[in-house]
């Protein structure tokens, strides 16, 4: 059984902010923003910019592109982030009800910035398993850049959360992208050393801690987690990029596009390097910032569009989220 990508969407806001803006409300120099950051300018929400909403934007554009009837759809997966228009709320519900997906289910699923990729993992399996599921629906969108403090010197490598949405849709037997096998790992080691500390039951929000600017992202210990985390991170993307490849039947040589989320330049570059590929067979997101599980769609549509991509690409997703959590996905490009 095959399961291909239909077609995919992107959301992005119009307004932005630049590496310089950044560095001034930072106290930083801005080429160590623009160089070592690598964000020379990022997308933030303007007035309506809600993260479902973003989300519905890019969804209605994928099947647009897709020239699909919204009733084909047969399950809708929110792929956003959970700090969205309301709390306690299931976003998938609404972009199905928005969109015209009348004849399908949905539900929220989450992974932090994993969230696309585990999910392309979960609908394969549900299309795998249901005769009755052919189309899948992943959307949502992402402003987690709300959550950061530019005076807190711990957040500096989110400093690149930006904003936007984007959706894909898969769907079983197409003999198009195909979608092949996904790699996740998980550490649960790492799971509260990126938080936003109050706001949940272990420190509701009151009048005195909104005062206190304490309703921000936070590493409580970043000394620690640092010397934990760089090298098992590199690690991680390199192990999961190689599991899926060999898992799909090939190796990191075939690799032709690797679609690889937004983070500091020298950690992208390492990446590269170690799987032997050169500048041209990825995009920098240097112009975007990271948008959470929407970088990989983002460089996937930006390859497409500037002609990077062959018939019969390799192409492999790479992701990380706070938790942590890194994921890798193998596309054979174009028609099979």
């Amino acid at each position: 059984m095959t399961v291909g990508i239909l077609s995919t969407g992107i959301y992005l806001p119009e307004k932005t902010m630049t590496g310089q803006e950044i560095a001034e409300k930072a106290g930083l120099p801005a080429e160590v923003v623009e160089n070592k950051m690598g964000i020379r300018k990022k997308t933030v929400p303007g007035p309506g910019d809600h993260t479902c909403a973003m989300g519905i934007k890019a969804a209605k554009s994928a099947i647009e592109k897709a020239g699909l009837d919204p009733k084909e759809i047969d399950v809708v997966i929110y792929v956003g982030e959970e700090h969205k228009e309301y709390p306690l709320w299931t976003a998938a519900i609404k972009l199905q009800e928005e969109i015209g997906a009348y004849r399908a289910w949905a539900f929220d699923t989450s992974l932090r910035c994993g969230t696309t990729i585990m999910a392309m993992k979960l609908a394969k399996s549900l299309m795998e398993t249901d005769p009755d599921i052919r189309t899948v629906l992943l959307a949502g969108g992402y402003r987690n850049s709300d959550f950061i403090n530019y005076k807190n010197e711990s957040t500096r490598f989110m400093f690149n959360l930006a904003a936007g949405g984007g959706a894909m849709i898969l769907q079983k037997g197409l003999k198009k992208n195909l979608l092949m096998e996904t790699a996740i790992v998980t550490d649960g080691s790492f799971s509260e050393d990126v938080i936003v500390p109050v706001g949940g039951t272990v420190e509701p929000l009151t009048s005195t801690i909104l005062a206190e600017d304490r309703y921000f992202l936070d590493v409580p210990d970043p000394g620690g987690m640092k010397k934990r985390l760089e090298q098992k991170s590199m690690d991680n993307f390199l192990k999961v990029i190689r599991e899926s490849l060999y898992k799909s039947g090939y190796e990191e040589g075939d690799i032709g596009y690797a679609a690889i989320l937004h983070m500091k330049k020298s950690a992208h570059h390492y990446v590269l390097k170690e799987l032997g590929l050169n500048d041209e067979q990825s995009i920098y997101l240097e112009d975007y910032g990271h948008i959470g599980q929407f970088d990989q769609i983002l460089s996937l549509e930006l390859a497409a569009q500037r002609g990077i991509l062959k018939e019969g690409d390799v192409v492999v997703f790479v992701s990380a989220g706070i938790g942590y959590a890194w994921g890798a996905a193998t596309i054979i490009w174009g028609e099979s």
